[in-house]
């Protein structure tokens, strides 16, 4: 049974005020999302800002850390992103997240967004795991 994309951009805030992410579960170390990209994401070449791909990268990566961590509140420490190709108006991003390490306190992971079967961003990043008192 194949997972099926959820929106889990349903606070008000930043990523739902610029569309959403779609994301879905595939295993426990393997995450995926993905969004279309509209008029408002783009920059002055229009292309895909390198700023909503990072936001995009920070919201889908952060919560296959999230999910990762048995739902625990995760923190971005670390996000290294490379650029490596473009998208425009109307194409659908899709995010694949790999989770490499995980330990008590922290998630290490990698991410690679692709475009029309091109990867267009790479990135690793480190999450904090954040323990709530109850």
């Amino acid at each position: 049974m194949e997972n099926k994309f959820e929106q889990i951009s349903l606070k008000p805030g930043f990523m739902k005020h610029n569309g959403g992410v779609l994301f879905r579960n595939i295993s426990e170390t393997q995450y995926e999302f993905k969004s279309t990209i509209k008029t408002n994401h783009l920059n002055a070449a229009g292309i895909t800002h390198g700023g909503y791909l990072s936001a995009l990268i920070d919201a889908g990566a952060g919560t296959a850390a999230h999910r990762s961590a048995e739902n625990a509140p995760c923190v971005t420490i670390s996000l290294d992103l490379k650029f490596i190709g473009s998208s425009k108006i109307g194409d659908e991003i899709i995010g694949n997240v790999k989770i490499l390490k995980k330990t008590k306190t922290l998630v290490f992971l990698f991410c690679e967004l692709k475009s029309n079967n091109k990867i267009i961003t790479s990135a690793s990043g480190i999450w904090k795991i954040l323990k709530i008192k109850s």
